[in-house]
């Protein structure tokens, strides 16, 4: 069985946050700091993770990461950063 995750990242230098899901943690947290040539992660390096939720459903961390993009999900992230 598939598991999913849904994880925080922050930039400190930047404080910056981003929210996403994914089969595996380890090679998208590589992506994001390391790999990738291009997109939004790569001008806010380095990120750490600093928060992680499991799920057996991909609709059910597809629906979590969407949560976390809103209002109140951002709250959520912002007092993990505190």
């Amino acid at each position: 069985m598939e598991e999913f995750v849904v994880y925080v990242l922050y930039s400190e230098k930047f404080d910056e946050t981003y929210t996403g899901f994914t089969a595996n943690l380890l090679k998208r947290f590589k992506s994001h700091n390391y790999l990738a040539k291009s997109g939004y992660t790569i001008k806010f390096r380095p990120w750490k993770v600093i928060h992680v939720e499991f799920f057996n459903e991909k609709k059910d961390a597809m629906k979590r990461e969407q949560f976390l993009k809103t209002g109140q999900g951002r709250l959520f992230i912002k007092s993990l950063i505190k």
